[in-house]
């Protein structure tokens, strides 16, 4: 039987996650967050002291590094680093430019490249990050390019970082966001770009309710 896959890429902040894992639950599909498969690889190179622009030094340490997803009754995506649950520790801001600068290295994307693909395989999906459209499920059945102004998105994750007990100040979110905008496109393996085939969508000026619907309207027309 043939699985469908829905990739949905953008910009760091763009609220690809939460849109992604709430239409997943509503159409009963798996939801793989593979931000948060680089962000594990970025907490054990940041918890290691090892320099995450340093490609060598990274990709020295792949085979030390086991990376491993459960789901549980919540439903939620918890990562596992060598069988410990970091889900909370990978959304650290130190963490997020860690992720960004590993994920640049051709030896990492391909160490994670197959464990991203063999669940599209295996199940129906609806994957987010930064190459799923491009690179990881050039196939998908949807491909959306999910974005928002840089304010907008430092905005939405001041207040997310808020509620989660880290509140930073909005000059210091707007400057890594732009700072990581600028690492993703201009990398060499795997730059964020919008795919040939995919559909731009803009939520700067919708609320979470209006992204949501917007969203299952594009995926109801192409399902």
């Amino acid at each position: 039987m043939k699985t469908i896959s829905i990739a949905i890429d953008g910009p760091s902040g763009a609220g690809k996650s939460t849109l992604a894992r709430s239409i997943a639950a509503k159409l009963e599909y798996l939801y793989v967050d593979t931000g948060a498969i680089y962000r594990t690889i970025g907490l054990y190179a940041l918890e290691h002291g090892v320099d995450p622009k340093d490609e060598a030094a990274v990709t020295a340490c792949l085979p030390d590094i086991q990376v491993g997803l459960e789901y549980g009754d919540d439903g939620l995506q918890h990562m596992l680093l060598n069988g410990r649950d970091v889900t909370k520790e990978i959304r650290l801001p130190d963490v997020s430019l860690y992720a960004s600068a590993v994920s640049a290295h051709p030896p990492v994307r391909a160490f994670l490249l197959e464990m991203q693909r063999k669940l599209a395989r295996e199940n129906n999906v609806i994957m987010d990050g930064r190459d799923i459209g491009t690179v990881v499920l050039p196939d998908a059945d949807v491909k959306v390019f999910l974005t928002a102004s840089a304010p907008e998105r430092a905005r939405r994750r001041c207040l997310e970082l808020e509620q989660r007990g880290t509140p930073q100040p909005f000059e210091k979110v707007l400057a890594e966001i732009e700072e990581r905008d600028y690492n993703d496109s201009h990398r060499a393996t795997a730059p964020l770009r919008q795919a040939e085939d995919a559909v731009l969508l803009d939520t700067t000026e919708l609320d979470f309710a209006q992204s949501e619907a917007a969203m299952m309207k594009l995926i109801g027309e192409r399902v």
